[in-house]
C-alpha cells in the first residue's frame, strides 16, 4: 500500500526494509478544534478518555507515537519513583485535548505536531516552557522557530518532517538538477511517463505546492518586527503569488504538472519507475525501498532566476498540559527530553523520523543518511504556520493551485484566492 503524508502519521512505524512509515507533523493540514467540547474516546470504545487516574504522569498521543514513546516514559518514570501512563486518543487528539484539559481531565504533556500551537495557546491549554542553553545547542535552527510562538518557546520539539526530491537514477543520471527548468530538460529526456510526480489533484494541495509557490516569490503571512507571523499580512494575491502562480502555470502547460497525479498515486507513479522525479517526504522511503528503486534523495531546485524553493516544515513536539494535574511531573519530563537526545533515540529505535537533535543526526549520519538529508532539508524550508488563521490558506490556494495547473488565468485565479482568505480572516 502506498502511503501519503496524511496516512504517514497513523498507520504504523517506519524502516528502510518495510513499505509503512510515520510522520512527525500533523496527520492533516492545520485545523482549528470545534467550539464545543468533544469527548476524547480510544479506538475500541465510544466512552469518554478521561486521563488515568492511577499514574502520576500522565501522556496523550495518537497510536503511533504512543508505541515508540511507552517504554522509553516507563523507564523514565521508574527512575523518578513515579507511575507513567501513555494514553492514545486515535481520533481528533487536538479536540479532544483542549476539551478534556478545560475538564480538569486531561494529560499533563501531549505529543502532537507544531502547527496547533496556536490554537492552543490561544485556548489556553498549554504552558510555555523554557529551554537552557545547552539545549537549544542541540536543536536545529527551524525545531526551535517551530515551537517558538510570541516569543516563547511552547514545545520541546523531537522529530521533523519536511519534502525532498526522489530522482530515480536508472531514468535519469541529472541527480542533482540545479533549478526546475534543468529538473524539466533531464526528465523529458529521460524518456520517463511522469517528468515530475507532485500531488496536485482536482482540488490542489498547497502542502506539496509549497516549493515552488515559495521559489517563485510566493508568501503566505507576512512578518512583524519581531519576526513572529502577521496574520493581517495575507501574501495569497499578493505580487509574488502571481509571479509564482504563472510560472506553476508553465509546468501545468508543459504538463509537468498534472491534478490527474494526486495523494494516493504520487508516490506509486515512482515505485513503478513511470516517473523520473518525485517530491514526496520521508513517509515515501518505505515504499521506495521496498520497490527497489535505484534512487537519490536531493533538495529541491526552485526556478531559474528565482528564489529558493522552500517547503514547509512540520515538526512535533511534546508540551505542557496547562491543566495538568501533574504539571510538576510534566516540566521535569519535557526538561529530561530536551536535555539530550537520548529519550528521541530511544523513540528513533522504534520509529525512526528524520531528527532535530544534531548529537542524534551525527549518530545516524552513516546508517540512516536519507533520514539526516531530510534534517537538512528542513534547514531551509520554513515551518508551517501555526496560527489558527492559516486553516483559512489551504482550501483556495490548493484550489488555485490547481485551476492554474488546468489552465485558468494566473493572475485572476490568484487574485481571487486571495480574496476569499482575506474574507474569511475578516480582512
Amino acid at each position: 500500500m502506498s502511503l501519503n503524508r496524511r496516512s504517514f502519521l497513523s498507520m504504523t512505524a517506519i524502516a528502510t526494509t518495510l513499505a509503512a512509515a510515520a510522520a512527525c507533523s500533523s496527520d492533516d493540514t492545520s485545523t482549528a478544534a470545534s467550539d464545543a467540547p468533544v469527548d476524547a474516546t480510544d479506538e475500541s470504545t465510544d466512552e469518554q478518555v478521561v486521563r488515568d487516574a492511577n499514574a502520576d504522569l500522565v501522556i496523550w498521543t495518537d497510536e503511533v507515537k504512543a508505541g515508540a514513546l511507552k517504554d522509553v516514559a516507563q523507564e523514565w518514570g521508574d527512575k523518578q519513583g513515579i507511575t507513567v501512563a501513555v494514553q492514545v486518543v486515535a481520533d481528533d487528539l487536538q479536540g479532544n485535548f483542549i476539551a478534556a484539559n478545560q475538564a480538569g481531565n486531561g494529560p499533563d504533556v501531549v505529543v502532537a505536531a507544531h502547527d496547533w500551537i496556536g490554537n492552543l495557546v490561544q485556548n489556553g491549554t498549554i504552558s510555555p516552557i523554557t529551554l537552557d542553553s545547552a539545549a537549544e545547542a542541540n536543536y536545529s535552527q527551524v525545531a526551535l522557530d517551530a515551537v517558538t510562538y510570541d516569543g516563547q518557546y511552547y514545545g520541546v520539539p523531537y522529530c521533523v518532517e519536511t519534502l525532498g526530491l526522489f530522482v530515480n537514477k536508472d531514468l535519469t543520471d541529472v541527480t542533482e538538477p540545479a533549478t526546475i527548468e534543468e529538473l524539466v530538460a533531464a526528465g523529458q529526456a529521460s524518456g520517463a511517463d511522469v517528468v515530475l510526480s507532485l500531488p496536485v489533484g482536482e482540488s490542489g494541495d498547497a502542502y506539496h505546492m509549497e516549493p515552488l509557490y515559495t521559489s517563485g516569490g510566493g508568501y503566505l503571512f507576512g512578518k512583524k518586527e519581531d519576526g513572529s507571523l502577521d496574520p493581517t499580512d495575507v501574501g495569497v494575491g499578493a505580487e509574488g503569488s502571481i509571479a509564482a502562480a504563472k510560472k506553476i502555470g508553465e509546468l501545468g502547460t508543459q504538463q509537468v504538472l498534472k491534478t490527474s497525479i494526486t495523494g494516493d498515486n504520487a508516490i506509486s507513479l515512482f515505485t513503478e519507475g513511470k516517473a523520473a522525479y518525485l517530491i514526496s517526504g520521508p513517509w515515501a522511503l518505505g515504499d521506495i525501498n521496498t520497490a527497489g528503486i535505484n534512487f537519490e534523495l536531493s533538495k529541491i531546485p526552485g526556478f531559474e532566476g528565482m528564489d529558493d524553493a522552500r517547503p514547509f516544515a512540520g515538526v512535533n513536539a511534546f508540551y505542557v498540559a496547562g491543566g495538568g494535574a501533574n504539571k510538576a511531573f510534566a516540566e521535569t519530563f519535557v526538561a529530561d527530553v530536551a536535555k539530550d537526545s537520548s529519550i528521541a533515540e530511544a523513540m528513533y529505535a522504534i520509529n525512526p523520523l528524520p531528527p532535530v537533535h544534531q548529537d542524534l543526526a551525527s549518530k545516524l549520519e552513516s546508517s540512516d543518511t536519507n533520514m539526516v538529508k531530510f534534517m537538512d532539508f528542513a534547514s531551509g524550508a520554513d515551518p508551517m504556520p501555526a496560527i489558527p488563521e492559516m486553516s483559512a490558506i489551504w482550501g483556495p490556494l490548493g484550489m488555485a493551485d490547481a485551476n492554474i495547473v488546468n489552465g485558468a488565468d494566473p493572475e485572476s485565479t490568484m487574485t481571487s484566492a486571495g480574496d476569499e482568505i482575506k474574507s474569511t480572516l475578516g480582512l
